[in-house]
C-alpha cells in the first residue's frame, strides 16, 4: 500500500520531468529563432517575441501528457482507486492542471491578440524611416485594438453560448474569472465560494467555456494551416531527403553554358548600333532583360563555386547515406500517422454518435496503431511522454518544411518566404504564429490518433457481470476491470483537463472531424506532386531573392 507522502513523491517525478521539458524547450525555441532570423534586419523585441510565443505553445502541448498521467495515477489497473486518491486529492490535482491550462491559455490568448500584432505593426511603420517612435508605437495600437475586440468578442461568445440564460451579474463574473489568472483567479475562486454560493459549478463551467471557446478558435485556424503546410510538409521532407539537390558541380556547368548564351543574345543586340542607328524600343527592352539575366546567372555563378569548394557540401556529401534513411524513415512515420489517422476518421463515421455530438465514439471499434501503443506507453511513464514530444517535434519540422516549400500567403499574394539566416523579423513572426497555431492544433490531433489515450489514459473501471458456475447452481457476480471510455460512468472514470478544452463545444469537434478528412486529401496530393518533382538545386531561392548580397553565400552551402 502506497502511503501518502510516497505518492505525493512519485506525483512530483512527473512534474520534474516537465520542469526539465521547459529548459530544453527554451533551448530549442531559441536555436530554432536564431537559424532563421535575417542577420541583417535582426530585432530583439521580434525575436524575443518569436521565441516566447513558440515556447508557450510548445509547454502548452508538453502538459497533455502530464495531465494524462495524473488522472491515470489515482487508479490501479484493477479500476480500483488507489487509497490517497479521495475526493478532496483527486480535485486538488485536476484544478492543479485546470489553473497551469488557465495560465498557458490565457498567456497564448495575450501573445496572439495583442503582443504579437503589436510589434508586427510596430515593424511595419519602422520601415518608414521619417516615422517617430511615438508615432509607430501610437499606429500599433490602433492596428492592435482590433484583434483586442475579436479576443474580446471571443470570450464572450463562449460564455453565452455556455449559458445564455445566465444573469449580467455572472456574465461578468465569467469574464473575470477568464481574464485574471494566476494569483487573482485564485482570489476569485474564494470570493465566489462565499458570495456566489450554489452557483459555484455554473460558473466554474461557464469560465472554461468562454477560455475554451477562444482556444478552439485559434486551435481551428491551425487545422487550417496543418492541412496547408504539415499535410504537404510530411510528403515533402521524407521525399526531398531521399532525393537530396542537384550536384553543384553540375549546376554550374549549366550555368556557364547559360551566361554564354545570355553574351550572345547581348552582343547580337549591340551589333545593331555599331553604325551609329539607335536600337528600336523593343531591342531595348530585350537588351535590359538580358542584362538583368546576366548580372542574377553570375551572382549565382558565385554563390555555385563557394558551394563546391566548401567543406561543408563535402561533409553533407559524406552524410548522403544517414539522409536517405532519415528521409525513409519520416515517410514511414507520415504513412503511420496517415493509416492512424484514417483508421480514427473511419470508426468515427461508422460508429459515432453523430454530427450534433461531435463525432464523439463510445469505445474503440476500429483500433490503429498509435491508440494501441500510447496506453501502453503511457503504463510506464515517461514512454508515452517521450512518444508525445517525437510526435510534436515531427510536427514542427514537417511544418516548417513545407512552410519553406509554399511561404506565406495571402489568397493569392505571396507575403514572404522563409529563408535561413534571411528571415525579416515580420516575417519571423508571422512563422512563429503559425507554428504556435499549429502546435495548438496537434493535441487534438493527437486526440484524433488515440481518442481513450486523451480524455483516460489507462483507466480502468469495475463492472459486474454474471458468471454460472458448474459446481453450484445459479448465477454469481463478478467485478471485471474494464478500459474507459466515454460511455464509462463519471465517478469511476476521471476525464483529462485537456479535453474538456477540446470538446467543449460540439461544433469544433465536428468541424475537426472534417478538417482531418481535407489533411488526409492534402498530404495524398502533396506525395504525389512531391514524387513528381525533380530534384531541387542546391542554391534553390537564390535567383529570387532580390536582397542577396554578393558577400553571403555561406548562407546557402548549409
Amino acid at each position: 500500500m502506497a502511503t501518502p507522502g510516497a505518492a505525493s513523491a512519485e506525483l512530483v517525478i512527473g512534474w520534474c520531468i516537465f520542469g526539465l521539458l521547459l529548459l530544453a524547450i527554451l533551448a530549442f525555441c531559441w536555436i530554432y529563432v536564431r537559424k532563421y532570423q535575417s542577420r541583417r534586419e535582426s530585432e530583439v523585441v521580434s525575436t524575443i517575441t518569436a521565441i516566447f510565443s513558440l515556447a508557450i505553445a510548445l509547454i502548452t502541448s508538453a502538459l497533455l501528457p502530464v495531465d494524462i498521467f495524473l488522472v491515470s495515477y489515482m487508479k490501479n489497473q484493477n479500476g480500483t482507486f488507489k487509497d490517497w486518491a479521495n475526493a478532496n486529492v483527486s480535485r486538488q490535482i485536476e484544478d492543479t492542471v485546470l489553473y497551469g491550462y488557465y495560465t498557458l491559455y490565457s498567456v497564448i490568448l495575450f501573445c496572439v491578440f495583442f503582443w504579437i500584432p503589436f510589434v508586427y505593426f510596430y515593424y511595419e511603420e519602422k520601415d518608414d524611416d521619417d516615422t517617430s517612435k511615438c508615432t509607430q508605437i501610437k499606429t500599433a495600437l490602433k492596428y492592435t485594438l482590433g484583434f483586442v475586440v475579436i479576443c474580446a468578442l471571443l470570450l464572450l461568445v463562449g460564455v453565452v453560448e455556455d449559458a445564455f440564460e445566465g444573469t449580467l451579474q455572472c456574465l461578468l463574473y465569467y469574464l473575470l474569472y477568464v481574464i485574471i489568472f494566476d494569483k487573482f483567479l485564485q482570489m476569485a475562486h474564494q470570493v465566489h465560494n462565499q458570495h456566489i454560493g450554489s452557483g459555484d459549478m455554473e460558473s466554474y463551467a461557464n469560465g472554461l467555456a468562454a477560455l475554451s471557446f477562444s482556444i478552439s478558435s485559434l486551435t481551428l485556424i491551425g487545422m487550417l494551416a496543418a492541412i496547408t503546410y504539415t499535410a504537404y510538409g510530411m510528403s515533402a521532407l521524407p521525399l526531398n531527403l531521399i532525393k537530396g539537390t542537384r550536384s553543384a558541380a553540375y549546376e554550374r556547368l549549366e550555368n556557364t553554358e547559360d551566361i554564354e548564351e545570355v553574351e550572345q543574345h547581348i552582343q547580337t543586340i549591340k551589333s545593331k548600333s555599331k553604325d551609329g542607328r539607335p536600337l528600336p524600343a523593343r531591342d531595348k527592352r530585350a537588351l535590359k532583360q538580358f542584362e538583368e539575366r546576366l548580372r542574377t546567372l553570375k551572382k549565382r555563378e558565385r554563390h555555385l563555386e563557394f558551394i563546391e569548394n566548401s567543406w561543408w557540401t563535402k561533409f553533407c556529401g559524406a552524410l548522403r547515406p544517414l539522409k536517405i534513411i532519415w528521409g525513409v524513415f519520416f515517410i514511414l512515420v507520415a504513412l503511420l500517422f496517415v493509416i492512424s489517422l484514417f483508421l480514427s476518421n473511419l470508426d468515427k463515421a461508422l460508429h459515432s454518435a453523430g454530427i450534433d455530438s461531435g463525432f464523439i465514439i463510445f469505445g474503440a471499434n476500429l483500433s490503429n496503431p498509435l491508440n494501441m501503443l500510447l496506453p501502453l506507453l503511457q503504463t510506464v511513464f515517461p514512454l508515452d511522454y517521450i512518444l508525445i514530444t517525437i510526435i510534436i517535434m515531427y510536427f514542427i519540422f514537417t511544418s516548417m518544411a513545407g512552410i519553406r516549400n509554399i511561404g506565406i500567403w495571402f489568397f493569392w499574394i505571396r507575403l514572404y518566404k522563409i529563408r535561413r539566416g534571411r528571415t525579416r523579423p515580420q516575417a519571423l513572426l508571422f512563422l512563429c504564429m503559425i507554428l504556435l497555431l499549429i502546435v495548438l492544433h496537434t493535441s487534438y490531433m493527437i486526440y484524433s490518433l488515440a481518442p481513450q489515450y486523451v480524455m483516460y489514459g489507462s483507466q480502468n473501471y469495475l463492472i459486474e457481470t454474471n458468471i454460472t458456475s458448474d459446481n453450484h447452481k445459479g448465477n454469481s457476480t463478478l467485478s471485471v476491470p474494464k478500459r474507459c471510455d466515454a460511455d464509462a460512468p463519471e465517478d469511476q472514470c476521471t476525464v483529462t483537463r485537456t479535453y474538456l478544452f477540446l470538446h467543449k463545444f460540439w461544433f469544433f469537434s465536428a468541424a475537426y472531424y472534417f478538417g482531418n478528412w481535407a489533411f488526409l486529401g492534402v498530404f495524398l496530393i502533396g506525395l504525389i506532386v512531391s514524387c513528381c518533382k525533380g530534384k531541387k538545386s542546391v542554391i534553390e531561392g537564390v535567383d529570387e531573392d532580390s536582397d542577396i548580397s554578393d558577400d553571403e553565400p555561406s548562407v546557402y552551402s548549409v
